[in-house]
């Protein structure tokens, strides 16, 4: 008997798991309520590695004694200040409203709606630009070049994410590339089908890597055969 293709072998226990043990959880903006109640200052006392980001984490302790998680922005240090609130100026890591800050300055961490804790700009060297403030909220630019309106009253940091020459050094040979996939709980290498043998895909085989068969496939196959394009409306480039 043959051994269970891979796609038989999705939704069946993992064989890999996720370390989230190791990571150091979630990392947001305070609730709304907290932040209306006041601003209030922080020291930042440390910065750590979380093997589930590829940001810095830096460690802040505020004035009532409380310490929260911050994504790093760029040329933070140990010691330096770092405030949240409404009324927080618009320095290196503070938490502030979006109609609070300048135009042209960039964000990173920034909130989809009010109150959602932080969803645009949280990799390593990512960042938003502030392109104006008008009625119906502020307009952003995205890394990608995308403009957005965004509420005004979502919040975000000020600064450019830490680590943005993460990806200029290559991985160079695979094992580095498979230390870094499997801290993260992911699979490595994945092997496409027409590389395998014809015992372990339907695409399998051949002394060439091509398919060598239709990959359109019925949504009644069985569980063996069914790869490829699943019951398709159309297949070929769209004239």
């Amino acid at each position: 008997m043959g051994k269970r293709i891979r796609a038989q072998r999705i939704g069946v226990s993992p064989r890999r798991r996720s370390p989230g043990h190791r990571f150091k959880g979630a990392i947001k903006h305070a609730s709304l309520q907290s932040f209306a109640e006041g601003t209030s200052k922080g020291e930042v006392i440390d910065f750590l590695h979380d093997p589930g980001r590829t940001a810095p984490v830096a460690r802040v302790k505020f004035e009532d004694g409380s310490i929260e998680s911050l994504i790093a922005p760029n040329s933070l240090s140990i010691g330096d200040e770092v405030s949240k609130g409404p009324s927080a100026k618009t320095s290196l890591g503070n938490s502030v409203f979006l109609s609070k800050i300048p135009e042209g300055t960039l964000v990173y961490n920034v909130e989809a709606n009010p109150g959602d804790g932080g969803k645009f700009a949280r990799a390593s060297g990512t960042f938003i630009k502030i392109v104006s403030h008008d009625p119906t909220g502020t307009v952003v630019q995205m890394k990608s070049g995308a403009f957005k309106t965004l509420n005004a009253k979502c919040r975000a940091n000020v600064g450019v994410v830490a680590g943005g020459g993460r990806l200029e050094k290559p991985f160079v040979k695979g094992g580095t590339k498979r230390k870094v996939m499997r801290a993260r709980g992911k699979l490595h290498p994945r092997v496409s089908g027409v590389h395998m043998n014809p015992t372990d895909h339907p695409f399998g085989g051949g002394n060439h890597p091509h398919i060598g068969k239709p990959k359109t496939v019925s949504r009644h196959a069985p569980p063996g055969r069914k790869v490829g394009s699943i019951s398709p409306k159309r297949t070929g480039k769209k004239r």
